[in-house]
């Protein structure tokens, strides 16, 4: 990945030099042919000066030798050649010492634009060069009559390597560009891909079931940042479901253990039973048949537990004040049974937030341990009211209570008190805790202050 940043980074601005300095080379060789071209022009104009008074007749021919000197002198100082020719195009002087005086340049296509009056230049093949030539005429004036020309030439691949000594220092700019922005390519693709590959080891780790690697939050782009926290919580949270699942597997087998040997036992016991005692043989099955009822709501307890646990199922509207009245309800039969009376007490319009059928099975486990721990003449009272923005629901009994140290392990899950009656499960009371987390509440047990009874509520968040 590294390598593809940085073949990316380097590409992009790569592309952006070539954009950039291909037009400005074709526009430096363009000006460079200007600057090149108005130099001679002027050039030029100064020589037709010194050379007018010669060519108007008005100095005398010795003179030529003067306007030779300077031709001579200019054509070694800047390496062109200079021609200079009368009215009827012949060569008076000319830098070059090949050229004869009256040599006929009527030919040369300059030479007779410049005779016209008008100055020209431009660029054209030569074969006595035997190259290309930029060149300038411009013609000798003698008040307004035209008394001669003068022609500079200059080879063009001069120009050429001008212009070519500016793109090369242009080139050589585009590439400290390039490496430079290749090592801050490399900087940026290492501070990416470095702390990806630091993750990837921590993810491999964690793949053969290393959960104490941890991503670092505090290198990398926000970005890396926020998925290195990210990794973690996701770390810590696989982490903690399987060991809550390595613990739920070695509970559950511990709990289910008793009931399942409690139950084979007393299958065999009535299978001894059953020809020379049928009577006995069926109070075994009976004891059978409780010991599968129990072993029905542990499994029903641990597998609604598992199901719950890493899970955040949505809440809906309770209405508090008529679930307590149903569930009343449905348990007076049972408590008329015991001789318990079951009293409720809930104003009008209470609502919670809970998962759907949370509250109605907190409100039986209650009810169902109230019953357990009540004797004939006791009373159990199911009340609901609004504290702040929260509602609490409590079931009040009349037994002996609990003690302060099984008060805190009541909602442990498989936890039972030594002097709790026979059958419990165990799971009843973590169920509880487990449905009202969920709901976000939370519930409580605690002794009545006044007087003999516990009080197990729980308190959840209310809606208006």
């Amino acid at each position: 990945m590294k390598w593809r940043l940085l073949a990316a980074f380097a590409g992009l601005i790569a592309v952006v030099l070539l954009a950039q300095d291909i037009p400005l080379a074709s526009y430096l060789r363009r000006i460079e042919s200007e600057r090149l071209v108005s130099t001679l022009e002027r050039d030029a104009f100064i020589l037709a000066g010194t050379s007018e008074n010669l060519l108007s007749g008005e100095q005398a021919s010795g003179n030529a030798a003067d306007l030779q000197a300077t031709v001579n002198l200019y054509a070694a100082k800047g390496g062109a050649r200079v021609v200079v020719t009368d009215a009827q195009a012949k060569l008076v002087v000319s830098s070059d010492p090949k050229d004869k005086a009256g040599d006929d340049f009527s030919n040369r296509p300059e030479i007779t634009t410049a005779l016209t009056g008008q100055p020209t230049n431009g660029q054209r093949n030569s074969q006595t060069a035997g190259g290309d030539l930029v060149y300038v005429a411009v013609p000798v004036l003698s008040g307004a009559s035209v008394v001669g020309t003068v022609r500079i030439t200059y080879p063009a691949k001069v120009i050429d390597q001008r212009a070519n000594e500016k793109t090369r220092g242009l080139l050589f700019v585009g590439i400290i560009s390039l490496l430079g922005a290749a090592l801050a390519a490399m900087f940026m693709a290492n501070s990416i891909t470095s702390p990806l590959r630091r993750l990837q080891r921590s993810t491999e780790q964690l793949a053969v079931g290393d959960f104490a690697q941890r991503a670092a939050t505090n290198e990398g782009a926000p970005e890396i940042r926020s998925l290195a926290r990210s990794y973690n919580s996701m770390t810590e949270q696989i982490s903690g479901l399987l060991e809550q699942q390595r613990e739920f597997a070695g509970d559950a087998s511990h709990q289910l253990r008793t009931p399942l040997t409690a139950l084979r036992l007393q299958l065999e016991r009535a299978a001894e039973m059953v020809h020379r005692d049928p009577d006995a043989a069926l109070g075994r099955i009976e004891a059978a048949s409780e010991e599968t009822e129990r072993l029905q709501r542990l499994v029903e307890g641990l597998l609604m537990i598992a199901r719950s646990e890493g899970s955040t199922p949505a809440t809906q509207r309770i209405d508090v004040s008529t679930l307590v009245r149903e569930r009343a309800e449905m348990w007076a039969p049972f408590a008329a049974e015991r001789g318990v009376r079951l009293l409720t007490s809930t104003p009008d319009g209470l609502a919670v937030m809970a998962v759907p059928n949370a509250l109605e099975q907190i409100v039986d486990n209650y009810v169902d341990n109230a019953l357990g721990a009540a004797t004939e003449g006791d009373t159990v009272t199911i009340t609901a009211t609004r504290q702040h923005d929260k509602v609490g629901v409590h079931v009040i009994d009349e037994g002996p209570g609990m003690q302060p140290d099984h008060l805190a392990r009541a909602f442990d899950r498989f936890w039972r008190a030594p002097d709790a009656p026979h059958g419990g499960s165990g799971i009843g009371l973590a169920v509880v805790q487990q449905l009202a987390t969920l709901s976000g509440g939370h519930a409580q047990l605690s002794n009545r202050p006044d007087r003999s009874g516990l009080d197990a509520s729980v308190v959840l968040p209310s809606v208006d």
